[in-house]
């Protein structure tokens, strides 16, 4: 797989969106902060993609910090050390601080990833691998990205493209509320 095209772009009303997406677009994903403050995002940034693993990889920016999935450094077996049942025997290296207060089925802080995590690999868990986690983390990334703060725009039935057309007119509309259009 070569290097996927990666945008981020701050974006601070619907025109200028609208002008970015037709002259760098359509992407097949897009994604920004639905909190204020943004976290790991300036503020009105935008992240645009045609692959969901490289979307997430640039938000968290996993090549600059050197993110890596490994084994995590304990044995499950040891009932000396209290850790939650539901966590996994995997972790990300240099996991983003910011993540480690955040409420989520599939991290616990320091980016140890959960057992909801293994559970959608399938195939036998002595032949599962970092490649083989590091998917299934972004797929659960995927469904639970809306609990982390993010908006995840994707496409719709039969699209190739994200959708965005109707955050678009809502957008749109609160700007001709607020007397900025």
């Amino acid at each position: 797989m070569g290097v996927e095209l990666i945008k981020r772009k701050i974006l601070p009303n619907s025109k200028e969106f609208k002008t970015f997406w037709k002259e760098h677009g359509p992407f097949r994903y897009a994604l920004t902060s639905s909190e204020f403050p943004p976290v790991l995002l300036e503020e009105e940034e935008w992240i645009f993609s045609n692959n969901l693993n490289a979307l997430f990889k640039a938000l968290m920016q996993f090549e600059k910090q050197k993110m890596k999935v490994v084994k995590a450094p304990f044995n499950p077996e040891n009932k000396t050390i209290l850790r939650p049942e539901t966590l996994s025997s995997w972790k990300i290296n240099n996991f983003p601080e910011e993540w480690n207060v955040c409420v989520s089925d599939i991290f616990v802080p320091e980016g140890h990833l959960t057992q909801t995590v293994l559970d959608t690999i399938e195939i036998p868990e002595e032949k599962i691998g970092p490649a083989q986690v590091e998917d299934a983390f972004f797929k659960c990334l995927e469904a639970g990205i809306e609990q982390l703060g993010y908006l995840l725009f994707i496409p719709k039935g039969e699209s190739k493209y994200a959708a965005i057309t109707a955050y678009l007119a809502e957008w749109e509309q609160d700007e001709l509320d607020a007397g900025i259009l």
